[in-house]
């Protein structure tokens, strides 16, 4: 890169990240830290462990955040420390790492676009298998890795409230919830039906198939979101949990069923021991589903009002995704156009060009 363009390449990478931090309020950041340090410093926390994991949750995660904010200001004064030095080994190193950098402060400015009501929410996560028979079923297990790898890579702790396995292989659905702060507004892009084409495993002859599964995003509920739900409009079944190839995984009734009668909704959790447990993890779903439909009529009205024509609506059943394993490899966004070739990767998790693309999007949408 010459001289010029690499000092105004810089020169544009600080104002980003000025701007950046200028959203993100850092010392608003730091003020919300010393607040929760303090309440975490209070005896009495103990005796509330949902509160208590709140706390250190929230702690952690502004600390991660405020970590990768100072470490970008860091690399990026380096950076300029080597221009003013102008010693050619230094140029050199900050050069070959500046391709990293701005891709590092692009993904942290694509944080700041995440305004909406709910995404600063944790993100429960719900993959359905369609159609297409047993690969449909795989390929639902293969996005579920996917996102479970995609938050390993950043570090979110996930947690899986049921899995439905299919008779042959693979599954019939799984709802897990990806706590991380803002993985709502973070996944929501994902919601939509994903398509895969490949050499069917499954078939003898080799043919090509196609196969679809539905992936379901919502906002974990909070208390003050104030979700009723009567018990007269809902029926609770309880069950066996199984297992893979419809085995059972234990001797007791403690798997939950609950139909949400006016809506026909239907949320299961088998993956704690308890059928208490189940049923509470259960209803956190129901209530998750019910505060995202509900958020989908407020937006649909707002768009009547407004006279918007967003022709792919998230609860629509439009392909969001297409994956092609066969006769060349390529995965491809509907919506942003985004593709990647590396198909191996991105079902291994490395998401996060769709991603960044999909917030961009949707910001694109509603401005």
């Amino acid at each position: 890169m010459p001289p010029g363009d690499f000092k105004e390449r810089v020169a544009q990478l600080a104002t980003t990240l000025s701007s950046v931090e200028a959203v993100l309020d850092l010392d608003g950041m730091r003020k919300q830290l010393a607040a929760l340090e303090e309440e975490a410093a209070d005896p009495d926390l103990c005796n509330d462990q949902d509160r208590a994991q709140s706390v250190t949750s929230r702690m952690s995660h502004l600390r991660s955040d405020l970590g990768r904010a100072a470490a970008l200001r860091a690399r990026l004064d380096d950076v300029q420390a080597a221009l003013d030095l102008d010693d050619p080994a230094l140029v050199e190193e900050a050069t070959a790492d500046l391709p990293a950098l701005a891709g590092d402060i692009e993904s942290l400015e694509v944080r700041t676009l995440l305004s909406g009501d709910y995404d600063p929410r944790e993100a429960v996560v719900t993959i359905n298998s369609g159609t297409g028979g047993t690969d449909a079923a795989d390929w639902a297990q293969m996005l579920f890795r996917m996102y479970v790898r995609w938050a390993e890579r950043h570090g979110h702790q996930t947690e899986v409230y049921d899995t439905s396995y299919a008779e042959e292989a693979g599954i019939k659905s799984a709802t897990f919830v990806v706590k991380a702060p803002f993985a709502y507004g973070t996944l929501a892009g994902e919601h939509g039906v994903h398509r895969l084409v490949r050499i069917s495993p499954f078939d003898n002859q080799a043919r090509r198939q196609t196969s679809f599964a539905g992936v379901d995003v919502t906002p974990v509920v909070e208390a003050t979101d104030h979700v009723d739900i009567p018990d007269d409009e809902i029926r609770v079944d309880v069950y066996r949990s199984s297992g893979p190839g419809g085995q059972g995984v234990n001797t007791t009734d403690s798997a939950v069923r609950i139909t949400h009668l006016p809506t026909g909704i239907v949320v299961t959790c088998q993956n704690e021991r308890s059928q208490i447990q189940n049923r509470a993890r259960a209803m956190e779903v129901l209530q998750a589903r019910l505060l995202e439909t509900r958020r989908q009529e407020e937006a649909d009205e707002m768009r009547k009002l407004k006279g918007s024509r967003n022709t792919v609506g998230f609860g629509s059943d439009d392909i969001i995704r297409h994956y092609v394993l066969h006769p060349y490899q390529l995965v491809k966004d509907a919506r942003t156009e985004v593709e990647v070739g590396n198909t191996a990767a991105v079902l291994d998790g490395d998401i996060d060009a769709f991603i960044d693309a999909e917030i961009r999007w949707r910001r694109q949408q509603v401005g």
